[in-house]
C-alpha cells in the first residue's frame, strides 16, 4: 500500500495539498487521447452504391446499414407517411418469404432486421453474429429487391400508424413540434407531417412505386461494421445485389424556409390543457457549416442537460417546469435549433420571458470558463460512448457520410469541440439563435393564455387542426342542441373493453321506453370485478333532457353511489367517486346549471342523437357528478369512414371530443338508428368496441 501511494505521488507531483492532505485545486486536464476508431475501407461500386467496410474484430458480431435518399421529404404532397409505410412493409413479405419467415429466420440466429424512415433517409438495418454474414446479406438483398408489399400488411401498418398518430396528437408536446416544424419551414418538405387523411391516401401501388423509384443503388450507402473482412463483404454484396442498377429520380427542389422579420407567437388552442408547451427557435445552417461546433457548445450551455441554464433556472430556481432544454438539429438541408419547456399555465408568460432572456444572454455575453469547460467536457467525454459497438459505429459513419461531413469528421470531432472558445460560442449563438425573428409556438388552453401572451408580442391563434381562431372564438358559447328524437329507439348494445389490445371486461347499454319516460342504463365490469359500475339515467322523451341519475360504482372493494335529480335549472342530491388512493370522494350537490346542461354520464346516449354532419362542431355544457363540476365539451364531427369492430364493418362519423379530463374520440354509425361503434381515449391504452 505504501509503495502504491509513493508511486501515485511520483506521477502527479504538481498537486497542491491542504493542511488535511486533500487537494485544493483540481488537476489540469490531460490532452485528449486519440479516438481508437477502427480503420475502414471505402469504394463506389459500378452500380453507384457507396460501400464502407469497418473491420472491428473485438466481438463476433456484424452490423449492416443500407441507406437511401428516400425519407419523408420525398413523400408526395397529400401522401405524407408514404416513406414510413414503405419502410415498415419492406420486411413484411418477399417473393420467396412471408413476413413470418423473414422474422423467424433472422431471430432464429439471434439477429434483428428492421427498416425505418427519417426526414432525409430510409434505412434498412441488420444485426447478427458475424458467422451469419451470408444470411444477413441474403435477407438484406431479398427485402431490398424482392419485397411484395402485401395489401393485408399495408392495412395493418396503416392501422398501427393511425394509432400512433392518435397517441401523438393527444400529447401537447408532440402537437407543439408539428406546428413548430410547419411554422419554421413553411412549404419546405421538412415542415410537413403525416395526417389521418394522408395515411389513408397511400395505396399498395404507391408503396411499390416509391420503392421501385427510390430504392436504387446510385447514391445509396451501404455500411458494414464488425468482425468481417473487406473481401468477404465485397463477395457477398456482389452475390446479394447481382443485376441491381439504376438511380432514383432527382429529389424535389426544397423551397427556402420562412424568414421572419420579427418574432411571432403562435398560440395553439387546446381547451382544458392544464399546462402549456413552449417551443421557440428558427432554421439554421447546412450540416457542413463549420459554425456547428461552436453552436453545439452554445446550445449545450443554454439547454443541453440538467446543468444547463434553462434547466437550472426554469426548473431548479423557479419551479415552473420539470425540464427545459435546447438543441441544435441537422438535416441534409437546412437544420434548425429549438428551446422547449412544459410549464404550468399560470406561469407561461413568465417562463417565456425568462426563456427569451436566456437566449439574449447566450447571444450577447461571453460564456464563463466554468460553464464552457463543463459543456465541452460533457460533449467530448460522452462521444466515445457512441462508437463502442459495431452497430453504433455503423450508425455514426453512415450519418457522417450521408450528411457529407467529410472523412475526418469523426476523427476530429472531439478536437474541434475542445477548441471552441467563449467568444466563438457567443458568435455562433448570435448567428444561429435569431432572437429578433424567432418562431414561438405555445400549445395550451388559449382562453387562459391569450391575455398573458399578447403582453409579450403579437399572437396568432389556431385550433389543434390549424384552423384560425379569433380571441372571441377561444370561449365559444355553449348552447342547447335540439336532439334527433328518431335516435331514441329501444336498443341493447354489448361492447368489449380492451387495454393495449387485450380484452379486460365488457359494458352493456340499453335504451328502454317505459311509460312516459326514456331510460338509459349502462353496466360495466372490468378486471374480473375489480371495477364494476351501473348507471341509470331517466330522461324526458320529448327532448332527451336528463331528469334523474343513479349510479353505483365499486372499485377495489370501495363502494360509491351517486343519486341526482335535475329540475328547474338545478342539480340536487349526492355524488361520490372512488379515488386512486383507495378513498372515496363525496359531494353534496345543489348546483345551478346553465340552460341545456346535460349529465356527463349521458354522453354515449346524447352524442348519437346530435344532428351529425361532416364538418359540424357542437359546444355543449355538461355536469360531471364525480367532480361536482360544470364543463364545456366540444364535439368535432369528421367525414364518415369505414370502421371495423367485432359487430361488423360500418360507415361511421369520427367525433373528437375535448374539454373533459381526458379527450376522447367516438365513432358513431352514420345510418339510423345511430350506435356508438368505438370509443378511444387520448393517450390511454383504453378502447371500447361494439360486439353486438
Amino acid at each position: 500500500m505504501r509503495r502504491a501511494a509513493l508511486a501515485l505521488l511520483a506521477v502527479v507531483p504538481a498537486l497542491r495539498l491542504s493542511a488535511q492532505g486533500f487537494p485544493t485545486e483540481p488537476p489540469k486536464p490531460t490532452r485528449l487521447a486519440p479516438v481508437r476508431f477502427p480503420p475502414f475501407k471505402e469504394a463506389t461500386l459500378p452500380n453507384g452504391l457507396a460501400l464502407v467496410v469497418i473491420e472491428h474484430h473485438e466481438q463476433p458480431v456484424v452490423s449492416v446499414s443500407l441507406a437511401f435518399r428516400a425519407g419523408a421529404i420525398y413523400d408526395p404532397a397529400g401522401k405524407e407517411g408514404l416513406s414510413e409505410l414503405t419502410a415498415e412493409l419492406l420486411s413484411k413479405g418477399t417473393a420467396t418469404r412471408t413476413a413470418e419467415q423473414i422474422a423467424s429466420t433472422i431471430e432464429g440466429v439471434g439477429g434483428h432486421l428492421s427498416a425505418s424512415s427519417a426526414d432525409d433517409f430510409l434505412t434498412i438495418s441488420v444485426d447478427a453474429l458475424s458467422d451469419q454474414l451470408e444470411l444477413v446479406f441474403d435477407l438484406l438483398g431479398d427485402v431490398t429487391l424482392h419485397s411484395t408489399f402485401p395489401t393485408s400488411e399495408l392495412e395493418l401498418a396503416r392501422t398501427r400508424s393511425l394509432s400512433a398518430l392518435a397517441l401523438q396528437l393527444s400529447q401537447p408536446g408532440a402537437v407543439a413540434q408539428r406546428f413548430f416544424a410547419s411554422e419554421i419551414y413553411g412549404r419546405n418538405p421538412y415542415g410537413r407531417s403525416p395526417t389521418r387523411e394522408s395515411y389513408r391516401a397511400v395505396t399498395a401501388e404507391d408503396v411499390a412505386q416509391f420503392a421501385r423509384e427510390r430504392l436504387r443503388p446510385a447514391g445509396a450507402l451501404l455500411v458494414v461494421a464488425g468482425d468481417v473482412t473487406d473481401a468477404q463483404v465485397r463477395d457477398l454484396v456482389a452475390k446479394a445485389f447481382a443485376g441491381w442498377s439504376g438511380a432514383p429520380p432527382s429529389g424535389p427542389a426544397l423551397p427556402a424556409p420562412i424568414t421572419r422579420l420579427a418574432p411571432e407567437i403562435l398560440l395553439v388552442h387546446r381547451p382544458g390543457s392544464a399546462q402549456a408547451n413552449i417551443v421557440a427557435g428558427n432554421p439554421t445552417i447546412l450540416p457542413t457549416d463549420p459554425v456547428y461546433y461552436a453552436g453545439r457548445v452554445a446550445s449545450q450551455v443554454l439547454g443541453g442537460g440538467a446543468d444547463s441554464r434553462l434547466f437550472l433556472i426554469l426548473r431548479e430556481q423557479k419551479s415552473w417546469t420539470y425540464g427545459a432544454y435546447a438543441s441544435l438539429r441537422r438535416h441534409r438541408g437546412l437544420g434548425y435549433w429549438q428551446a422547449t419547456a412544459e410549464v404550468r399555465t399560470n406561469v407561461t408568460d413568465s417562463a417565456l420571458v425568462e426563456l427569451l432572456h436566456q437566449i439574449d444572454r447566450i447571444r450577447t455575453v461571453v460564456i464563463p470558463d466554468s460553464e464552457l469547460t463543463a459543456a465541452k467536457g460533457f460533449l467530448v467525454g460522452s462521444f466515445p460512448l457512441t462508437i463502442e459497438t459495431p452497430s453504433q459505429i455503423a450508425s455514426q459513419v453512415a450519418n457522417a457520410k450521408l450528411l457529407g461531413l467529410g472523412d475526418d469528421y469523426l476523427r476530429l470531432y472531439r478536437e474541434r469541440l475542445s477548441a471552441v472558445s467563449g467568444l466563438q460560442a457567443r458568435a455562433a449563438a448570435a448567428r444561429l439563435f435569431r432572437r429578433s425573428a424567432l418562431t414561438i409556438v405555445v400549445v395550451g388552453d388559449g382562453a387562459r393564455l391569450y391575455d398573458r401572451l399578447k403582453a409579450i408580442g403579437p399572437v396568432r391563434i389556431v385550433d389543434v387542426d390549424g384552423h384560425p381562431l379569433t380571441p372571441s372564438g377561444l370561449n365559444p358559447p355553449a348552447a342547447p342542441v335540439a336532439l334527433d328524437l328518431a335516435q331514441f329507439a329501444a336498443r341493447l348494445d354489448s361492447a368489449r373493453v380492451l387495454v393495449q389490445g387485450n380484452p379486460v371486461g365488457f359494458t352493456v347499454s340499453e335504451v328502454r321506453r317505459p311509460g312516459d319516460s326514456l331510460v338509459y342504463t349502462e353496466r360495466s365490469n372490468l378486471g374480473n370485478g375489480a371495477f364494476q359500475q351501473q348507471t341509470t339515467l331517466v330522461l324526458d322523451p320529448a327532448d332527451g333532457s336528463v331528469r334523474q341519475v343513479d349510479q353505483v360504482t365499486t372499485q377495489q372493494g370501495q363502494r360509491a353511489e351517486t343519486h341526482l335529480t335535475y329540475a328547474a335549472g338545478r342539480a340536487k342530491g349526492s355524488s361520490s367517486a372512488p379515488q386512486q388512493d383507495g378513498s372515496v370522494k363525496r359531494f353534496d350537490v345543489d348546483t345551478a346549471l346553465p340552460p341545456g346542461t346535460i349529465d356527463e354520464n349521458a354522453v354515449p346516449f346524447v352524442v348519437p342523437a346530435l344532428p351529425l354532419a361532416a364538418g359540424k362542431t357542437f359546444t355543449m355544457t355538461f355536469f360531471t357528478p364525480s367532480e361536482n363540476a360544470i364543463k364545456v365539451l366540444t364535439f368535432k364531427v369528421g367525414s364518415p369512414e369505414s370502421v371495423s369492430v367485432p359487430a361488423g364493418t360500418f360507415q361511421a362519423f369520427r367525433i373528437d371530443a375535448t374539454g373533459s379530463r381526458v379527450p376522447f374520440t367516438m365513432y358513431v354509425t352514420s345510418d339510423a338508428p345511430r350506435r356508438v361503434l368505438k370509443t378511444e381515449f387520448a393517450g390511454q391504452p383504453f378502447v371500447v368496441e361494439l360486439v353486438k
